[in-house]
Protein backbone atom coordinates (compact mmCIF):
# COMPACT_ATOMS: atom_id res chain seq x y z
CA UNK A 1 0.00 0.00 0.00
CA UNK A 2 1.49 3.16 -1.03
CA UNK A 3 1.10 6.69 0.94
CA UNK A 4 -1.97 7.76 -1.61
CA UNK A 5 -3.51 4.42 -1.32
CA UNK A 6 -6.24 4.27 2.14
CA UNK A 7 -9.69 3.19 3.08
CA UNK A 8 -11.71 5.83 4.50
CA UNK A 9 -15.02 5.09 6.23
CA UNK A 10 -17.49 7.83 4.94
CA UNK A 11 -19.88 9.12 7.28
CA UNK A 12 -21.89 11.72 5.89
CA UNK A 13 -25.98 11.72 5.14
CA UNK A 14 -25.74 15.01 2.57
CA UNK A 15 -26.00 12.94 -0.62
CA UNK A 16 -24.79 15.40 -2.93
CA UNK A 17 -21.62 16.76 -0.92
CA UNK A 18 -20.68 12.98 -0.20
CA UNK A 19 -20.84 12.38 -4.01
CA UNK A 20 -18.38 15.52 -4.85
CA UNK A 21 -16.09 14.14 -2.08
CA UNK A 22 -15.97 10.64 -3.09
CA UNK A 23 -15.42 11.97 -6.96
CA UNK A 24 -12.51 13.93 -5.63
CA UNK A 25 -10.95 11.20 -3.57
CA UNK A 26 -11.14 8.48 -5.54
CA UNK A 27 -9.46 10.31 -8.41
CA UNK A 28 -6.19 10.73 -5.80
CA UNK A 29 -6.23 6.91 -5.11
CA UNK A 30 -8.43 6.45 -2.03
CA UNK A 31 -10.78 3.81 -1.52
CA UNK A 32 -13.81 5.58 0.23
CA UNK A 33 -16.38 3.55 1.64
CA UNK A 34 -19.71 5.60 2.30
CA UNK A 35 -22.54 4.96 5.14
CA UNK A 36 -25.22 7.61 5.71
CA UNK A 37 -26.45 6.81 8.52
CA UNK A 38 -24.80 6.87 12.10
CA UNK A 39 -26.15 4.07 13.57
CA UNK A 40 -25.22 1.70 10.89
CA UNK A 41 -21.65 3.32 11.52
CA UNK A 42 -19.47 0.80 13.53
CA UNK A 43 -21.33 -2.15 11.58
CA UNK A 44 -19.18 -0.96 8.37
CA UNK A 45 -16.51 0.06 10.60
CA UNK A 46 -16.04 -3.39 11.63
CA UNK A 47 -16.47 -5.22 8.43
CA UNK A 48 -14.07 -2.34 6.61
CA UNK A 49 -11.52 -1.83 8.60
CA UNK A 50 -10.42 1.84 7.62
CA UNK A 51 -7.44 3.50 7.78
CA UNK A 52 -9.30 6.69 8.42
CA UNK A 53 -12.94 7.50 9.38
CA UNK A 54 -14.40 10.91 7.75
CA UNK A 55 -17.14 11.76 10.37
CA UNK A 56 -19.97 14.03 9.97
CA UNK A 57 -21.41 15.37 13.10
CA UNK A 58 -25.27 15.53 12.32
CA UNK A 59 -26.53 12.28 11.18
CA UNK A 60 -29.72 10.60 11.53
CA UNK A 61 -30.14 7.41 13.66
CA UNK A 62 -27.38 8.92 15.70
CA UNK A 63 -24.99 11.75 15.84
CA UNK A 64 -21.59 12.04 15.26
CA UNK A 65 -20.17 12.81 18.88
CA UNK A 66 -21.93 9.16 19.49
CA UNK A 67 -20.34 7.23 16.87
CA UNK A 68 -16.99 8.33 17.81
CA UNK A 69 -17.74 7.49 20.97
CA UNK A 70 -18.53 3.90 20.15
CA UNK A 71 -15.95 3.92 17.79
CA UNK A 72 -13.52 4.47 20.47
CA UNK A 73 -14.59 1.88 22.37
CA UNK A 74 -13.71 -0.53 19.94
CA UNK A 75 -10.45 0.77 17.75
CA UNK A 76 -7.63 4.21 17.85
CA UNK A 77 -8.18 4.62 14.52
CA UNK A 78 -7.82 8.09 13.22
CA UNK A 79 -10.94 9.88 13.17
CA UNK A 80 -11.67 13.32 11.20
CA UNK A 81 -15.12 15.00 12.32
CA UNK A 82 -16.85 17.67 9.60
CA UNK A 83 -19.72 19.54 10.69
CA UNK A 84 -21.63 23.01 9.57
CA UNK A 85 -21.04 24.44 12.46
CA UNK A 86 -18.43 26.82 13.22
CA UNK A 87 -18.89 27.41 16.97
CA UNK A 88 -15.47 26.52 18.63
CA UNK A 89 -17.22 24.50 21.31
CA UNK A 90 -18.05 22.29 18.93
CA UNK A 91 -14.98 21.16 17.94
CA UNK A 92 -13.56 20.81 21.37
CA UNK A 93 -16.19 18.57 22.21
CA UNK A 94 -15.24 16.23 19.24
CA UNK A 95 -12.08 16.24 20.20
CA UNK A 96 -12.73 15.61 23.50
CA UNK A 97 -15.03 12.50 22.12
CA UNK A 98 -12.21 11.01 20.97
CA UNK A 99 -11.77 13.13 17.25
CA UNK A 100 -7.61 13.07 15.75
CA UNK A 101 -8.79 16.32 13.67
CA UNK A 102 -11.98 18.68 12.19
CA UNK A 103 -13.13 20.16 9.25
CA UNK A 104 -16.07 22.30 8.85
CA UNK A 105 -18.18 23.02 5.74
CA UNK A 106 -17.36 23.94 3.23
CA UNK A 107 -14.10 22.60 2.75
CA UNK A 108 -11.37 22.43 0.64
CA UNK A 109 -11.42 19.23 -0.98
CA UNK A 110 -7.11 19.03 -1.40
CA UNK A 111 -6.73 20.67 2.09
CA UNK A 112 -9.77 17.21 2.99
CA UNK A 113 -7.38 15.07 1.16
CA UNK A 114 -3.87 16.18 2.96
CA UNK A 115 -5.25 15.16 6.50
CA UNK A 116 -6.53 12.33 5.79
CA UNK A 117 -3.05 11.23 3.90
CA UNK A 118 -1.12 12.75 7.31
CA UNK A 119 -3.66 10.87 9.52
CA UNK A 120 -2.90 7.67 7.86
CA UNK A 121 0.77 8.24 8.03
CA UNK A 122 0.64 9.28 11.35
CA UNK A 123 -1.36 5.36 12.16
CA UNK A 124 1.12 3.86 10.54
CA UNK A 125 4.10 5.48 12.34
CA UNK A 126 5.60 7.12 9.06
CA UNK A 127 5.67 10.63 10.70
CA UNK A 128 7.71 12.02 13.29
CA UNK A 129 11.00 11.50 14.52
CA UNK A 130 12.53 7.87 14.24
CA UNK A 131 13.51 6.95 17.41
CA UNK A 132 11.69 3.49 18.33
CA UNK A 133 11.53 2.92 22.26
CA UNK A 134 12.03 6.01 24.67
CA UNK A 135 11.66 5.28 28.29
CA UNK A 136 10.61 8.32 30.88
CA UNK A 137 10.50 6.62 34.51
CA UNK A 138 7.96 3.87 34.32
CA UNK A 139 6.77 5.37 31.02
CA UNK A 140 7.83 3.71 27.66
CA UNK A 141 7.00 5.01 24.22
CA UNK A 142 7.80 2.79 21.33
CA UNK A 143 7.13 4.36 17.99
CA UNK A 144 8.10 1.78 15.74
CA UNK A 145 5.04 -0.41 17.58
CA UNK A 146 2.26 2.95 18.06
CA UNK A 147 2.18 1.29 21.23
CA UNK A 148 2.75 2.81 25.46
CA UNK A 149 3.39 1.53 28.45
CA UNK A 150 2.62 2.43 32.41
CA UNK A 151 4.34 0.97 34.88
CA UNK A 152 4.30 -2.27 32.32
CA UNK A 153 0.39 -1.64 31.41
CA UNK A 154 -0.70 -1.04 28.19
CA UNK A 155 -2.25 2.42 27.50
CA UNK A 156 -4.47 2.79 24.58
CA UNK A 157 -4.28 6.54 22.97
CA UNK A 158 -5.40 7.71 19.59
CA UNK A 159 -2.42 8.86 17.01
CA UNK A 160 -2.68 12.55 17.78
CA UNK A 161 -2.14 11.77 21.32
CA UNK A 162 0.36 9.22 20.76
CA UNK A 163 2.32 11.99 18.40
CA UNK A 164 1.95 14.49 21.38
CA UNK A 165 3.17 12.17 24.05
CA UNK A 166 6.02 10.99 21.48
CA UNK A 167 7.11 14.63 21.23
CA UNK A 168 7.30 15.24 24.86
CA UNK A 169 8.76 11.80 25.69
CA UNK A 170 11.80 12.73 23.39
CA UNK A 171 12.59 15.79 25.62
CA UNK A 172 12.08 14.42 29.65
CA UNK A 173 12.41 17.52 31.70
CA UNK A 174 11.97 20.38 28.90
CA UNK A 175 9.21 22.44 28.97
CA UNK A 176 7.42 23.10 25.54
CA UNK A 177 4.95 25.97 24.10
CA UNK A 178 2.33 25.26 22.49
CA UNK A 179 4.14 27.06 19.09
CA UNK A 180 7.01 24.95 19.86
CA UNK A 181 4.62 21.56 20.23
CA UNK A 182 3.18 22.58 16.64
CA UNK A 183 6.51 23.24 15.11
CA UNK A 184 7.44 19.37 16.01
CA UNK A 185 4.33 17.86 15.37
CA UNK A 186 4.65 19.58 11.72
CA UNK A 187 2.73 18.25 8.51
CA UNK A 188 -0.91 19.28 9.27
CA UNK A 189 -0.54 19.34 12.80
CA UNK A 190 -0.98 23.29 12.82
CA UNK A 191 -4.96 22.51 11.51
CA UNK A 192 -5.61 19.32 13.80
CA UNK A 193 -4.69 20.96 16.43
CA UNK A 194 -4.61 24.71 16.96
CA UNK A 195 -5.71 25.71 19.78
CA UNK A 196 -6.96 22.45 20.81
CA UNK A 197 -3.60 20.95 22.31
CA UNK A 198 -4.72 21.90 25.90
CA UNK A 199 -7.73 19.23 24.60
CA UNK A 200 -5.17 16.53 23.99
CA UNK A 201 -3.24 17.31 26.56
CA UNK A 202 -6.26 16.71 29.26
CA UNK A 203 -6.84 13.18 27.33
CA UNK A 204 -3.74 12.09 27.92
CA UNK A 205 -3.63 13.08 31.58
CA UNK A 206 -7.20 11.20 31.92
CA UNK A 207 -4.64 7.97 30.78
CA UNK A 208 -1.51 8.58 31.99
CA UNK A 209 -2.54 9.95 35.74
CA UNK A 210 -3.67 8.53 38.56
CA UNK A 211 -4.71 12.16 39.90
CA UNK A 212 -5.52 14.14 36.66
CA UNK A 213 -5.70 17.43 39.35
CA UNK A 214 -2.17 16.83 40.69
CA UNK A 215 -0.56 15.22 37.41
CA UNK A 216 3.23 13.55 38.62
CA UNK A 217 4.00 12.69 34.69
CA UNK A 218 2.72 15.20 32.29
CA UNK A 219 3.10 18.93 34.28
CA UNK A 220 1.44 22.31 33.08
CA UNK A 221 4.43 24.98 33.82
CA UNK A 222 1.41 27.91 33.85
CA UNK A 223 2.09 30.75 31.22
CA UNK A 224 4.84 28.69 29.80
CA UNK A 225 3.35 24.61 28.50
CA UNK A 226 4.20 21.22 28.83
CA UNK A 227 6.84 19.08 30.45
CA UNK A 228 7.05 15.23 30.65
CA UNK A 229 8.77 14.90 34.05
CA UNK A 230 11.22 12.27 34.51
CA UNK A 231 11.24 11.34 37.84
CA UNK A 232 7.13 11.60 38.83
CA UNK A 233 7.48 13.69 41.37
Amino acid sequence: MTDSQFVVLYVEDDERLARLTMQYLVAHQVDVRLVTRGDRAVAELVAVKPDVVLLDLNLPGIDGLEVCRQIRKRTDVPIIMVTARTDEADRVIGLEGGADDYVTKPFMSRELLARLRAQARRARGTVGPKVDRIAVGSLVVDASRMEVTLAGSPVSLTTNEFQLLHVLAQRPGRVLGRDQLLSLLHGTAEQAFDRSIDVVVSRLRSKLEHDTRHPRLLKTVRGVGYMLSPDES
